[in-house]
């Protein structure tokens, strides 16, 4: 009776306040202030620019976000309160709070049908998934709904964009008279030159071939695996890598595997002084404003890369970051998923406000807003033309590569576009879904009839003569690179105490990892190596890795019946 109380009372409230924005109503309630937990988000605290006016406008609502700094999740999972809107990086956390009664059930009181339903009608197979995943924790009891992952498709017919991209500085890479690129080692001797005839960015500052950033580790150091994805075309799974193609596992610690190879790069790009020094410290903000000053000479992702240096002012000043993989690399791309990925959208068991959130994800969730989540605000960044085309406005093509950009218009005195983009820092629908509002063009500019334009510059002219092509998806899809299909796999549960084995084996993992980034000889990587293994194998790396290959080949009979 007391939660039907609590429901009853959230509902009024809700009525109430979006009564205010009708004639005759009355007086306009108060705002309402939400908050998100996510464990994806990079900044903490209010939310402010554009979508925060949006959300004001439309809902009459403030949201706070909360990023899953150390010891946050565990501190609000004791509490009982994760928060109104709970946003989660993987299934691992999810299923915990799942067990816990700390999310609430989308089918209580019909929410979703009444309060979300551009979702339930056009996501079926991805709230399916999470039904699925939900009696897979309870062991059949129960297949309620509690959300969905992200990066939905339309379809399962193709692959998503590439952003594995490789983005090299290609003004340098020319002036160097394009040395060949077979493998890592070379990569870093191109480095090296790059820095004699590049020493310092925008500001004076010493330039490097990378910057890393801590904020995104979780099992292993998020860039050195992702290295080894970009590189061997192999996916994180577990304590390790996973090859689609074959299920074969390679475990993190294996001797002369993928990710003590890539963890052994990053380390010589240090101790030749082409590693930012501030890597292991800063936030992902911090790395992001160097590789916009110039910075950075590379990056294998094209958000930390293209994105941030290709402004217009290094455009005009025919400066550009443009991909170019080794030969030997075969980068991965995920296989469209209309059943969505592992990063889950959900809603707080003790929110206040059940159907006020359920209303705002199914907000984000329609066509105009995965479009503004996207590129900005409709008509003051992108629009669709008579015939059904896309376009951006000159205002938000300048603003989506520069995103440094002060907003303008109705949204003036609100920050730059970065400020003002969404920092709970997921994605619903996937950019390669055909958005329906056009004449069946997805969501990504990049395959826009209105961006298939001249060159922007005489590097980007020379980049795409050499390798005769006129985007980055195209590039890329020229080049060997590894499918992962789009399944319904979803990892085991681990009890308590194989959690807490899990965590003490995945900490030495993380902090040894960059303390071997950071070694001064060879001689000094090795010895580091060698005690993140002894103390690993203390902690029950075996137990671990045993774990991991029974997850792999679950998953591979998964990947096989979609290949089928």
């Amino acid at each position: 009776m007391k939660k039907v109380i609590k429901r009853l009372l959230a509902v009024a409230l809700v009525v109430a306040m979006m009564c205010g924005f009708f004639a005759g109503c009355g007086k306009k309630k108060e705002t309402i202030t939400l908050t998100i937990f996510s464990e994806l988000a990079n900044k903490s605290g209010e939310q402010i620019g554009w979508s925060a006016m949006m959300l004001k406008e439309k809902f009459n609502v403030v949201v706070n976000i909360i990023p899953s700094d150390e010891g946050v999740l565990e501190t609000r999972m004791e509490s009982g309160n994760l928060g109104d809107i709970v946003v989660w990086g993987g299934e691992d956390n999810y299923k915990t709070a799942l067990k816990a009664g700390l999310l609430y059930n989308w089918e209580e009181d019909n929410l979703i049908q009444e309060y979300g339903p551009y979702i339930y009608e056009n996501m079926p197979y991805a709230l399916e998934k999470n039904k699925e995943l939900t009696s897979s924790i309870t062991e059949g009891a129960s297949d309620a709904l509690y959300g969905f992952g992200h990066n939905v498709a339309t379809d399962s017919a193709n692959h998503e964009p590439f952003f594995y991209t490789w983005d090299i500085r290609w003004d340098l890479y020319k002036q160097l008279g394009y040395p060949q690129v077979k493998n890592l080692d070379d990569l870093v001797n191109v480095f090296k030159e790059m820095k004699k005839i590049c020493p310092v960015d925008d500001n004076g500052n010493e330039t490097y071939a990378a910057s890393l950033w801590p904020d995104w580790d979780g099992d292993m150091v998020m860039y050195v695996k992702a290295l080894g994805t970009a590189y061997y075309g192999y996916d994180e799974h577990g304590i390790g890598l996973y090859d689609s193609d074959t299920g074969t596992y390679y475990d993190a610690l294996k001797k002369d595997g993928p990710y003590l190879e890539c963890l052994k790069f990053f380390n010589k790009l240090y101790q030749n002084n082409l590693l930012d020094p501030n890597s292991m410290t800063q936030t992902y903000d911090g790395m992001y404003e160097k590789v916009q000053a110039g910075g950075t000479f590379w990056s294998i992702f094209n958000y930390s890369g293209c994105l941030g240096f290709n402004s217009e002012e290094h455009v005009a000043q025919d400066k550009m970051m443009t991909s170019l993989v080794p030969d030997e690399a075969s980068p991965i791309v995920y296989g469209q998923s209309v059943f969505g990925g592992n990063r889950i959208w959900s809603i707080g068991a003790n929110t206040e406000y059940p159907e006020l959130c359920m209303e705002i994800i199914n907000w984000l969730a329609t066509p105009e807003m995965t479009m503004t989540y996207f590129y900005g605000p409709k008509d003051l960044c992108w629009y669709i033309d008579s015939t059904g085309y896309t376009h951006f406005t000159e205002f938000g093509k300048k603003a989506y590569f520069d995103r440094s950009t002060s907003m303008e218009g109705d949204y003036a005195g609100s920050g730059t576009f970065n400020d003002g983009c969404l920092q709970v820092n997921n994605t619903i629908w996937s950019m390669a879904a055909i958005n329906p509002l056009s004449n069946g063009e997805s969501y990504n500019y990049e395959e826009w009839k209105s961006n298939q334009v001249d060159p922007a510059c005489n590097t980007e002219a020379d980049w795409r003569n050499r390798f005769n092509v006129s985007s980055t998806q195209e590039y890329m899809e020229n080049h060997k690179y590894k499918v992962v299909p789009a399944s319904k796999f979803s990892f085991d549960s681990k009890s308590d105490e194989f959690e807490t084995v899990w965590e003490s084996v995945t900490d030495v993992i993380v902090t040894y990892s960059w303390k071997a980034i950071y070694a001064n000889s060879d001689a000094e990587f090795d010895q580091l190596v060698a005690e993140m293994i002894k103390q690993a194998e203390g902690y029950g790396y075996a137990q671990c890795v045993e774990w991991s290959v029974e997850q792999a080949a679950k998953r591979f009979e998964f990947e096989e019946a979609v290949r089928k």
